[in-house]
């Protein structure tokens, strides 16, 4: 009778086989990091200038002629002309001359004319009792003047004398009336240094004197 062998390894009997991790491996495996470089080891990257274009070194240098003419020119203008000079004097001249025609056309209104002036003003107004009621002691002279205190045309006449004010209005091309000038020369003439203030500038100045005395 022949025995059968056991075809079982010689191992214990409960004992399992373990794998051998201990093999070399043949076939190199890529990992995707061969051609990674380090930052630091990597060469910087230093972007050379790009060249000026032709054109900007045309437009520099043409612009550095233009300024050299220009300061070429300069130099040999002259500051100042005789022609410029009498230019600028003729203004100034012309102003000088403007209050003294001004005086010379005022000096050639008579009273009657002034009279006329202010009657004409008394029958444009609606309230004519009443205006002649508060100016009945004044002569014709004072109300024309502070008639033209109260034209809010001719700009503020508090703080400013009549007579500057009149010739401030003639400069601005106001058209102030002549006979308020007239009048005021012809006071002038008799010692009346008074005429030159404001009938409103008289009240302020009263009202502000009483209210520091209370």
């Amino acid at each position: 009778m022949s025995t059968r062998r056991s075809t079982r390894s010689s191992t214990g009997a409960g004992k399992q086989q373990t794998l051998s991790f201990k093999h070399k491996v043949t076939k190199a495996i890529q990992t995707g990091k061969e051609g990674y470089k380090s930052p630091s080891r990597a060469k910087e990257y230093i972007p050379e200038p790009s060249p000026e274009p032709a054109s900007s070194k045309v437009a520099t240098k043409l612009f550095q002629q233009q300024h050299e003419s220009e300061e070429e020119e300069a130099a040999e203008t002259p500051t100042s002309s005789d022609d410029e000079q009498q230019q600028q004097a003729a203004p100034a001249a012309a102003v000088q001359a403007q209050p003294d025609a001004d005086a010379a056309r005022a000096e050639k209104i008579s009273d009657r004319e002034i009279e006329r002036y202010w009657n004409g003003i008394e029958a444009s107004r609606e309230a004519k009792a009443v205006h002649k009621k508060h100016t009945q002691d004044l002569t014709t002279g004072e109300k024309v003047l502070r008639y033209f205190d109260v034209s809010s045309q001719y700009g503020p006449c508090v703080g400013i004398a009549r007579l500057k004010r009149w010739q401030r209005a003639q400069r601005l091309g106001l058209n102030p009336p002549v006979e308020v000038l007239a009048v005021l020369l012809k006071e002038e003439a008799k010692g009346n240094t008074d005429i030159e203030k404001a009938h409103m500038d008289e009240l302020l100045n009263s009202a502000a004197v009483g209210s520091v005395g209370v």
